[in-house]
């Protein structure tokens, strides 16, 4: 999952692993660089979370992706196509649940909300059991074509979107409740931000803890690190692939509900625009590295809302500047992937 250094003692115990922590020091170290320049405290807490905000819905739809190739060696261009599915069944789940989405009332507005990210998350999670039997399946192995037809198939994907939906772009409106700001201080931090801000941290927390404490988690690590290796311990790695990419799958799906929630409109090309973004971030965090990936995902989010607000121009070129200088410090991301 990460990038570690061994250490064996003398004495013949145990070795020890010891996590590399001077990727996470970024964080910290860009937003404080940033408060000088962006001069008012009160704008600096808006802007920061505001890019954490981003960066966590960013980390929701590129986690699956991450993991698919950590696992898979899959670069699954075809990943949008999930997003923008999420998205637009969020825009008729919630359409028709306008009576709710419009009530001040918290409980109403979840009573929508929740609904239409479990419904995304089932959708694309099912329509990603599809995709990898028909259309990744027959070209494991072979990267050049996996590249061609994922991408096929998201452009196959994303017509079918406007056959169902239409080529124009709808609304999707924040629920009432998720509308308006908090004051912190004197800073004003927008309600669904904050709202993303813990979603992103509870999912995180989720993919770790599968990851680093259940036997399927052990699995999957050991799956990216030596998927020959597992496989003659006699486990099923197929099946742990099929699974993995329906989570992915279905992550892409939430993630695309909370990007037109933050968006507060709907495209068909959403997806395809994302993806730009997703790549990106799994290459600044390490191919297969879901801890990178979350660190990747939030470095773009700040570094955008500082860029934005600082030099509007840059900013339209700032995530491409972002992955430059950290290739440049480490060519194969922040924690890359042991054996890849």
């Amino acid at each position: 999952m990460s990038s570690s250094t061994t250490t064996v003692p003398a004495s013949g115990a145990l070795p020890t692993v010891k996590l590399d922590r001077l990727p996470m020091l970024l964080l910290p170290v860009l937003a404080l660089a940033a408060l000088p320049l962006v001069g008012s405290v009160s704008s600096w807490v808006t802007l920061t979370f505001a890019g954490l905000a981003m960066g966590m819905i960013i980390f929701i739809m590129a986690s699956g992706l991450t993991l698919v190739f950590g696992l898979m060696d899959v670069l699954n261009f075809g990943h949008g196509v999930f997003i923008t599915l999420g998205a637009f069944l969020a825009v008729t789940v919630l359409g028709r649940a306008a009576g709710w989405t419009e009530s001040e009332h918290l409980l109403l507005n979840l009573a929508a909300v929740v609904p239409a990210m479990l419904l995304a998350m089932a959708v694309t999670g099912a329509l990603g059991l599809v995709f990898e039997r028909v259309i990744i399946r027959p070209v494991y192995g072979q990267p050049l074509k996996q590249i061609m037809i994922t991408m096929g198939g998201m452009i196959v994907g994303q017509e079918l979107i406007k056959a169902i939906w239409g080529p124009q772009a709808l609304p999707l409106p924040l629920p009432a409740s998720f509308r308006g700001s908090l004051l912190m201080g004197e800073a004003a931090v927008e309600k669904y931000r904050l709202i993303a801000v813990a979603l992103g941290l509870g999912i995180f927390a989720v993919l770790f803890w599968v990851l680093a404490r259940t036997k399927v988690g052990l699995l999957i690590r050991a799956g990216v690190q030596d998927r020959e290796m597992v496989e003659s311990l006699g486990y099923r790695i197929r099946r742990l692939f099929v699974g993995v990419f329906a989570a992915g799958s279905a992550l892409a799906g939430l993630g695309g509900v909370m990007w037109g929630l933050y968006q507060q409109t709907v495209t068909p090309e959403i997806g395809a625009e994302v993806n730009v973004l997703l790549f990106i971030v799994i290459i600044i965090g390490g191919l297969g590295s879901v801890g990178g990936c979350f660190i990747g995902a939030l470095l773009l989010g700040l570094v955008a809302n500082y860029v934005g607000f600082l030099a509007p121009k840059v900013a339209l070129f700032s995530d491409i500047l972002l992955m430059v200088l950290v290739l440049s410090w480490r060519p194969q991301g922040l924690y890359p992937v042991v054996k890849r």
